[in-house]
């Protein structure tokens, strides 16, 4: 029975890939599109397996390097301004329309004023992927903060909790969730900006390879460059899942 359960769930999570991979042959032998403008899959697959012979692990490294160090600076910037609109109203008022307004900007606009005043050597990168996941982050985390019942303060004031230990005991956990959840956000924020962040002059990354192959019209090396942006992080994804649901496994065992 346990076995069964294993391959129902291992058919459940590898059908809907399958399905992308026959529309995906459908769709090139249908003749609605050029075959030339569309790699069928073993195409794409063997470009994969010959670029991980040369340039594609250091390009993976790099590009994951730059998100990783964009969103944990971003994140580590995000969660106390986050937590401090979400916690006092008048506050949140007055900035609100600010942080909207910049959130809505697109990245991608603003590289010109980041190689002015960045260069264009790896901090011009990094700056293009903060500004991205700091805003993503700051939403997510003063909507959530926003959102927090006050009843727990109140009954832990006259149960005599001092104001250090309601934030420690009570503030603290009920935050992770929306902390983990910005977290998320701006992964995939970050992930989604890469190629723009990789346009201010990148010899090596995904989104580099993905311009070098545009170039040159090498349409297989762009579908294996978008893919592994897609795959990487849709893994750090589930990780970051998988890491909330052990943090927060409290708040279901008291749900």
């Amino acid at each position: 029975m346990r076995n069964r359960s294993v391959v129902q769930r291992v058919a459940l999570i590898a059908a809907p890939w399958l399905l992308i991979v026959l529309a995906w042959y459908a769709v090139r032998a249908s003749g609605l599109v050029s075959p030339a403008l569309v790699p069928s899959p073993h195409e794409v697959l063997a470009k994969f397996l010959e670029l991980m012979q040369t340039r594609l692990p250091h390009d993976i490294l790099m590009s994951t390097q730059r998100v990783l160090v964009g969103v944990v600076l971003g994140i580590v910037l995000a969660v106390p301004v986050g937590f401090v609109l979400g916690w006092y109203q008048s506050i949140r008022s007055f900035v609100d329309p600010v942080i909207n307004f910049f959130r809505a900007l697109p990245p991608i606009a603003l590289i010109p004023l980041v190689i002015v005043y960045f260069g264009i050597g790896e901090s011009a990168k990094i700056a293009i992927l903060f500004y991205a996941s700091f805003f993503a982050g700051v939403i997510v985390m003063y909507e959530g903060i926003a959102q927090i019942n006050p009843i727990f303060v109140r009954v832990s004031r006259t149960l005599g909790a001092s104001d250090g230990e309601i934030f420690r005991k009570v503030i603290v956990p009920l935050t992770i969730p929306h902390m983990l959840t910005a977290l998320r956000v701006a992964l995939g924020v970050a992930w989604a900006t890469l190629v723009a962040s990789e346009l201010i002059a990148a010899q090596q990354g995904l989104g580099a390879l993905i311009q070098d192959a545009s170039s040159f019209f090498q349409l297989d090396i762009i579908y294996v460059g978008i893919i592994c942006i897609g795959l990487i992080a849709l893994i750090m994804d589930l990780i970051l899942r998988a890491l909330a649901r052990r943090l927060v496994a409290w708040q279901e065992r008291i749900a």
